[in-house]
């Protein structure tokens, strides 16, 4: 049995879902109740999980799912209903996963990556926090950029790059290259009279060139994230 609040958040998480496919912020949920603080709303969510009436999303900050209503014995809610003639339609809502605005997804940071002359991709364990809309799918990780050969594409130093995990690229993508299976860098790809051609987006650096066996792929430019001080 449901407290009064538990019951009003799971409708009003439920309603959201069914008007955008995108789950309430917990500002939007302490508002809807009248609470005081967020505080409350993490308890009512928490309530709500160990009852089996929500789940968090993996992965994805504040993400929730609805998987019951407290008054249909664990099945979906049922399906709004239109009348056409003397007939009765069922009505569905689009079927979208739940994305909140503020969704974030975490994705491994695996160190420092040149966009300058070719430096070491050091693995790391850290995690980063990455707003889902700058990703794609597919696989990711992060590496923070150190060097300017890049800024003429907007890639600074200290730039986190977002790259999608790949072995492939089309020219002129910029890519993460790892060169003679050692160093790592941040560069477009041209592939030109059999050779592989890194080019930097700097007038200040000249373009580097290696042996089709030289240059290995391991993921192309998906997105940035820049933190301001």
């Amino acid at each position: 049995m449901l407290t009064r609040k538990q019951h009003e958040l799971l409708r009003f998480i439920q309603s959201r879902l069914e008007e955008s496919g995108i789950s309430p912020s917990f500002e939007e949920m302490k508002e809807a109740l009248d609470l005081k603080s967020k505080s409350g709303v993490h308890r009512l969510i928490s309530a709500l999980e160990e009852r089996g009436f929500i789940r968090r999303l993996p992965n994805r900050a504040r993400a929730l799912e609805v998987l019951r209503q407290p008054d249909d014995s664990g099945t979906k809610p049922a399906r709004a209903e239109a009348v056409a003639g003397n007939q009765t339609v069922p009505v569905r809502a689009p079927e979208r996963p739940a994305q909140p605005a503020n969704d974030v997804i975490e994705i491994p940071l695996h160190g420092r990556i040149a966009a300058g002359v070719p430096i070491e991709a050091l693995e790391g364990q850290s995690m980063l926090p990455v707003p889902a809309a700058l990703l794609g799918s597919g696989e990711h990780y992060a590496l923070e950029v150190s060097g300017d050969s890049m800024v003429e594409a907007g890639i600074l130093d200290g730039d986190f790059a977002l790259v999608k995990r790949t072995n492939s690229a089309r020219d002129g993508e910029i890519v993460v290259a790892l060169v003679r299976g050692e160093e790592a860098t941040l560069k477009y790809l041209r592939r030109e009279e059999g050779m592989v051609r890194l080019d930097p987006a700097n007038a200040a650096y000249e373009p580097q060139i290696y042996g089709p066996d030289e240059v290995e792929v391991q993921g192309k430019l998906a997105g940035l994230l820049r933190r301001y001080h």
